[in-house]
């Protein structure tokens, strides 16, 4: 009985993996989005100020004195189960040490002039002001390319998760003879750039907002790099801008067709044909992966159905906002964080770094124009573009943290990936790599980029 229902099972899953196969293995052509969509208010269309603006960020007294007050004068929460560390979000318990250092040891001003270490600029991008840093080589010696890196992050991030990894790169070290200028932009309806102001303004029509981006500031062909919803966008630029951009690294790449089901499939009875066995733990048992996916993921939902109900309590309330967002800090950086007390924050992060980006929300009112990304991907007018079906020619390279939310290998990334140049798996590190570990991800975007030059000099491609 035992082998008749084996093997039923072996067939159903057979007969799925085919189908998935078969539905997804032809790679459909580029998409052909408008170039020019206008996100912001229609009336400002004919008035549209294309100049690039230098920016400068600014707490007021009068947010930080209501800022401090909500801090202070916020509800009682209810306690915590006994034991419950962060396994039903953050630890109650735990807010009273993080309201009190925001309001009173968090240095409004010392901050403020930490992010204005770095040129800042806005311009005006289909309608919308987008906020990004820009950041050149002060001295580079003779005979080094400055070349340009677009850098994109995710949700609940922001800008100030590259801030520790900026000089890293800007600065041309031994045995390279590169150095990058780097643009990091804020995505549309985080932090200090535009929400869109109608509904359709996706990961793919962000990329759009970015190539054109690139575009104004002179750079006709360059790098990019994300992770989170950076690297969605990274998926589809490449998939649209295949002449453009020369290199494409992530610390979050996924390939979700057919071929790469399929993989995944054979490798929970055949792993050794998937993955290597030192790290086949990473990726199976699949229970593994469904039952993270049912445990972690209610916010996806929840974001991607309804982010305006949510996005409503997380505005008005800072406490709310800490919460919500240093829940994920917690458990997206290391999973075993959530059976904590302290949800394991101070190991990976500092106080300070971590208020920097609730501010980054917090200051920006922008909390839930953040999270209509998620809505926005998962319409339906986004998934029928079907950018999970279209291979990229552009070559690409995986940095791969060993407690990031998914982890797939080479050979499945290939089939989304198909000039995958490498990868470089960490024994350590999480979700927020950039803000964790700035040297680690600076080296290997260092090290991917000198591969993609090498790719493009064997075959006779340039950076002009």
């Amino acid at each position: 009985m035992c082998s008749k229902m084996l093997l039923a099972v072996a067939i159903v899953v057979i007969s799925i993996a085919v189908w998935l196969w078969m539905k997804s293995s032809t790679s459909k052509p580029p998409p052909k989005l408008d170039q020019n969509e206008w996100w912001g208010p229609n009336e400002l269309k004919a008035k549209q100020d294309t100049s690039i603006r230098p920016f400068k960020v600014k707490f007021s007294e009068e947010m930080i004195k209501n800022l401090r007050f909500r801090l202070k004068n916020h509800r009682t929460i209810p306690p915590p189960l006994e034991g419950a560390g962060f396994r039903y979000g953050f630890n109650s318990e735990q807010l009273a040490t993080w309201t009190s250092y925001w309001a009173d040891e968090y240095n409004f001003s010392e901050r403020e002039a930490f992010f204005n270490q770095f040129p800042q600029f806005q311009t005006n991008i289909q309608g919308l002001d987008i906020h990004f840093i820009r950041v050149k080589p002060e001295q580079v010696p003779a005979g080094v390319t400055v070349i340009p890196l677009l850098l994109m992050h995710g949700w609940p991030g922001s800008v100030r998760e590259f801030y520790e990894t900026i000089p890293l790169l800007t600065k041309q070290r031994p045995g390279y003879d590169f150095a990058f200028e780097v643009i990091v932009p804020s995505l549309p309806g985080y932090g200090f750039s535009d929400a869109a102001v109608r509904p359709g303004c996706g990961p793919a029509q962000t990329g759009v907002i970015f190539h054109n981006l690139m575009n104004r500031l002179g750079f006709k062909k360059y790098y990019i790099q994300g992770g989170d919803w950076g690297s969605v966008v990274a998926s589809m630029m490449v998939v649209m801008y295949p002449e453009a951009i020369l290199g494409h690294h992530s610390n979050f790449m996924v390939a979700q067709n057919g071929p790469a089901f399929l993989r995944m499939f054979i490798g929970a009875y055949f792993p050794s044909l998937i993955v290597e066995p030192h790290l086949a733990s990473r990726l199976y048992p699949l229970s593994n992966l469904f039952c993270y996916i049912m445990e972690e993921f209610g916010y996806f939902h929840l974001q991607a159905t309804k982010p305006d109900s949510v996005g409503t309590a997380l505005s008005d309330s800072p406490v709310g906002l800490l919460a919500y967002i240093l829940e994920k800090f917690s458990t997206w950086t290391v999973l075993d964080n959530r059976n904590l007390p302290d949800g394991g924050l101070s190991t990976h992060f500092t106080k300070d770094q971590l208020i920097d980006n609730l501010m980054m929300y917090w200051a920006t009112n922008s909390i839930t124009t953040s999270m209509r990304m998620y809505a926005e991907a998962m319409s339906s007018n986004q998934r029928k573009i079907g950018f999970d079906k279209m291979t990229s020619t552009v070559p690409a390279w995986a940095l791969q943290a060993k407690y990031e939310l998914f982890y797939q290998p080479a050979n499945v990334l290939k089939t989304k990936y198909p000039h995958l140049l490498g990868t470089t798996v960490l024994d350590d590190g999480g979700h927020f790599l950039a803000f964790e570990k700035p040297r680690e991800m600076a080296d290997d975007v260092f090290k991917a980029v000198n591969e993609f030059r090498k790719y493009h000099a064997t075959n006779g491609r340039t950076e002009l």
